[in-house]
């Protein structure tokens, strides 16, 4: 008997996967590609968009091959902050531009100037200011830049749902791509901002279609599921919201390091929008307080400056273990390590620190994770609110003992875990449909804690 499965397509910036998910939720197959970059007609980098049509029809027709499976349902998650622009016939006018690509001033000040300031399309839109990130602003420029091209765009995609086309044919919208940090959801009315209706942009936009729902299509001569694909962020916090009920904030920890709070909906002040908090949408439709710091990225650059200059190899820092007399030895040798953070920061108090205050590189280093842990503290603070129990940490820090110890140390009253959910992105992207493919209740044992308890609390972070 072939066994049932969904197939799920996650398209990162680097790494495109496809995964054979079985009904326990088990990874049963998995392939990867890399694409080498294209470029714009300005010539900017962005994504093959070519590669990656191809890709998903031909892994596809691969994994329909095979005896071993019966494939009931596909689903699609993707970074965000890109769309594809299509032509009545299903045609990519343009190439699937790169988020990062600068965004020119002139536009961007007639755009505000015309719509009321960039604090009042902020606190409406959830959304920090952020140029091209911000993807409402791609489709403005693509309107006021080519119009004669945005004229012939049928239907603008965001990727998710672009990749979901592919197999249905069908243009749909999806809350989880239009709600998190593109400038198009008013997060007061819930519903698109009217800047969007003004400029008639809405009328671009497939049908808005629940993010856990799917379309009945046929592929390749068999019957399959199709989810509508969803924004990956989102879909990364699926499995804890099935697997948990008491309120918690998820910590994913990357180059970004972002603090999510699916339990609190309070709209976003002005206050902490310029503190880089923002709002995610979750799969049913209910805003995420997130806020984020750039400490994966930091803790790199700072690790390469430690290692260097004690002349150690960066990889032996992985293994450091938790050192809690040097800590307390920290604090009182550097006085301001015993006062919590006062201010926003985009970056830690370690940049600016002289490593010749350092003994050894193991004592630069719970420094380093000291001032990080200082500044993680302020800026989960931003969002956490008085129901939270528990704080989950997924990615690269929760593997770090250092970080894991002070975090837990830091917020007492708190619950501290370091969780890990193989393929999250992907899991959650599943989860989302499951009903569509699975007889069976999600699991509830998918997600790996590991407990981290206070040391006793001798400072104030």
């Amino acid at each position: 008997m072939p066994k049932p499965v969904i197939a799920i397509f996650d398209v990162g910036k680097t790494n495109k996967k496809l995964f054979l998910i079985d009904e326990n939720y088990s990874i049963v197959y998995e392939r990867s590609a890399r694409f080498v970059e294209t470029v714009d007609e300005d010539g900017e980098p962005c994504e093959n968009l070519e590669s990656l049509r191809s890709s998903v029809y031909d892994s596809l027709h691969q994994v329909l091959q095979l005896k071993e499976f019966d494939v009931r349902a596909i689903n699609f998650s993707t970074y965000g902050a890109s769309f594809v622009y299509l032509d009545e016939n299903g045609e990519a006018l343009t190439p699937l531009y790169n988020y990062l690509k600068e965004y020119p001033e002139e536009l961007k000040k007639a755009f505000y100037a015309k719509y009321g300031g960039e604090e009042k399309i902020s606190l409406e839109t959830a959304s920090p200011i952020l140029g091209s990130l911000n993807s409402g602003m791609q489709l403005y420029r693509l309107k006021h830049e080519k119009p004669e091209v945005f004229k012939k765009v049928k239907w603008a995609l965001h990727l998710p749902q672009y990749l979901s086309y592919l197999i249905t044919g069908k243009a749909v919208a999806d809350i989880t791509s239009i709600g998190c940090h593109t400038q198009l959801w008013d997060f007061n009315k819930n519903e698109y901002h009217n800047w969007v209706t003004t400029e008639k942009i809405d009328e671009k936009f497939g049908a808005f279609t629940p993010a856990d729902s799917s379309l009945k299509t046929d592929f390749g001569g068999n019957s399959i599921k199709v989810g509508v694909g969803l924004h990956d962020s989102s879909a990364a916090l699926i499995p804890y919201l099935a697997n948990f009920n008491t309120p918690f904030v998820l910590i994913s920890t990357g180059t970004w390091c972002i603090s999510l709070n699916p339990f609190n909906q309070d709209p976003l002040t002005a206050e902490e929008l310029k503190q880089d908090c923002l709002c995610y949408m979750h799969f049913k439709g209910k805003a995420v307080k997130a806020s984020r710091i750039f400490a994966g990225y930091e803790h790199e650059v700072q690790l390469k400056r430690i290692a260097e200059h004690f002349d150690r190899a960066a990889y032996l820092f992985k293994h450091l273990k938790f050192n809690p007399g040097m800590i307390l030895k920290l604090a009182n040798k550097i006085p301001e390590n015993q006062q919590a953070q006062q201010g926003f920061s985009a970056s830690s108090a370690f940049p600016e620190r002289d490593l010749n205050l350092f003994q050894t590189a193991e004592e630069a280093y719970h420094q380093l994770i000291f001032d990080l842990i200082k500044q993680q503290i302020y800026s989960l603070k931003l969002i956490l609110n008085s129901g939270v129990k528990r704080i989950f940490v997924d990615g690269g820090f929760g593997k770090n003992a250092i970080y894991m110890h002070l975090l837990a140390t830091s917020i007492p009253d708190i619950e501290v875990y370091a969780s890990s959910v193989s393929q999250a992105t992907a899991i959650g992207t599943a989860l989302a449909i499951n009903s569509a493919w699975n007889e069976n209740p999600a699991p509830t044992d998918m997600i790996q804690l590991k407990y981290y308890s206070a040391i006793q609390r001798t400072l104030d972070f």
